[in-house]
Formats: structure tokens, sequence, C-alpha cells
């Protein structure tokens, strides 16, 4: 019993990839991985080791510093610079550092809702403690103090080696700011309809409209159509398929009857028929809109009028 409890309960356990956010729409998104986050975690810190470099250079061209100092401000700086840095990059640019913009990855909120300045704080506060400091103190530490040393090593490691024991593929910031790293979505443009391509009747004939009968519609009416001809390719079945039918024929009539559209539309030429309306209309739209007539929708007359 309590074992098939434990199975059902992880099979009702969401997917690493999907997010559900306070919408209630599950997002299926690509969860980074430890290689691209270490790639982009090297990149943030060659770019603040670069700026503490240069800040620890014009101090010397200054005179400011002593070559006995000049370690101890440089790690000094390296960590004002690198904190600020983090933690500012990630909140002007939603979740991403330039690291991960060049990896093309940023961090979400593990529940799907806003990222929260609290958070970004938090995941990157930790990771001072996760990774920076005893590091620091590693590569600072003097032969005399070997388990100091030690210590220090197995507290990195283990850090390191925390995201590669859970599903998320998450560190001990995260866990604690409730934050994960994902890839960054690939945008898919849909195919453009009215690809210049004319549109022919069953035998051969061009369907013709002329320009007082496209001045019914307007830009809201292209896009219902538009939606109507983009779920075609989606197989259907049977009961829908009959459904479907009938929403077409009902369209091109009352299409047809709109704009007095005197020939009949053969059943087998309807869908023909809306995408050829659909691609003048569109062209008829654009035109008119090059001389500052857009037209919202089929209302537009009575707004002018009134």
């Amino acid at each position: 019993m309590i074992l098939r409890r434990w199975r059902e309960k992880r099979k009702a356990r969401p997917s690493p990839d999907i997010l559900m956010p306070p919408e209630g729409v599950a997002l299926t998104l690509p969860i980074a991985g430890v290689g691209v986050r270490m790639a982009a975690q090297i990149t943030d810190i060659v770019i603040t080791l670069i700026a503490a470099i240069a800040l620890v250079v014009l101090l010397e061209v200054l005179d400011v510093t002593r070559p006995e100092t000049v370690i101890a401000i440089g790690s000094l700086l390296f960590f004002l610079i690198r904190v600020p840095y983090y933690v500012c990059t990630e909140l002007v640019w939603n979740g991403q550092t330039l690291g991960k913009k060049f990896m093309k990855i940023k961090v979400v909120s593990h529940d799907g809702g806003p990222l929260t300045a609290h958070a970004l704080v938090l995941r990157n506060m930790m990771k001072e403690a996760e990774i920076f400091l005893p590091g620091t103190l590693l590569l600072t530490m003097s032969a005399a103090s070997p388990l100091e040393g030690l210590a220090s090593f197995a507290w990195v490691a283990m850090a390191l080696m925390i995201p590669l024991f859970n599903r998320h593929r998450r560190r001990l910031g995260d866990m604690m700011a409730g934050t994960h790293v994902i890839h960054l979505p690939v945008p898919v443009l849909l195919k453009d309809l009215a690809d210049g391509t004319p549109v022919l009747g069953e035998s051969g004939e061009k369907f013709v409209f002329l320009s007082h009968q496209l001045d019914h519609y307007g830009a809201f009416e292209l896009q219902t159509l538009e939606s109507l001809l983009r779920v075609q390719g989606t197989p259907p079945g049977a009961q829908a398929a009959r459904q479907r039918e009938a929403t077409i024929e009902a369209i091109v009539e009352k299409i047809r009857k709109k704009i007095g559209y005197a020939d009949p539309v053969k059943p087998a030429d309807r869908l023909r028929f809306l995408q050829a309306f659909y691609n003048a209309q569109r062209k008829h739209l654009e035109q008119r809109q090059l001389f500052g007539d857009r037209r919202e929708n089929k209302h537009y007359a009575q707004d002018e009028d009134a």
C-alpha cells in the first residue's frame, strides 16, 4: 500500500522542465545544465575580475596603494564589484547577467511567479558563502594550516556537487531563494498565411474580390479569420470534423452575404475561398493603412460618423 502511494505520488510530480505560473498554464522550459551555468559563471568572473584589476592599476598609477597592500586591496575591490554586479544585472535584465546572456540562460522563480529583489539578493549572497569566500580562503591559505584548507576545499566541493543530485539542478542559493536557471525559449514564428501565392478553386478559377467588397471588415475580423485558418492543419475527430465543416460553411455564407459575393462557393472550395478572402482583405487593409486609414474592426464606419 505504501509503495503504491509512493509510486502514484512520484508519477504526479511535475517534470523538471515544467513551470506552473499563477495563471495555471504549464510552461515547458529546459533547465540549464551544470556545464552551461559554469560557463556563464566563468564569463561573469572574468568580467568582474577585469574591472577589479583595472581599478587596482588606476590606484597604482595614482600612487594610492603600496606593494604590500595590492593583493588585499585587489581582493576587496573584487568583492565590492562582484556582489553588486550579480544583483544589479539580474534585477535590471530580469534574471540575467552578461554571462547568462552570452549562454542564453536566465534565472526564474521556481513557482512560476515574478522574480523578486529579495530572491535575487539572497541567491547571490549565498553564492558568496557557497563558493567565493571559501574559495578565496582556500587560495590564500598558508601551508601551515592544512586542516582549514581541507575544510574549505570540502565545502566548495560539496557546494559544486549539490546541483548534480537534484532534478532542477539547483544550488543552495537557489533552494533558499526559490529560483532555478533555465535555457531561454527559442521563439518560433508562425508561417505567414498570405505568402503571395494565388488561391484557386477546385476547377482552377481565381477568387476575385472588388474593393468595395473588402471595405466591410477590419483588422479584428481579419485576425479572427487567421485564427480559424491556422487550426485547419490539426486533424480532428469525426464529430469535430463535422462541426468544423458546419462552422466553415456558416462563415463562408455570412461573408458572401455581407460583401455581396454573388458566385456560389462549392463545398470543396470553402477553405480556399476563405484563404483567398484573407489574402485579399489583408492586402487591402495594409494598403489603406499606408494612407493613414487604420480600420480596427467592422464598426469603423460607425465610429467615424460619431
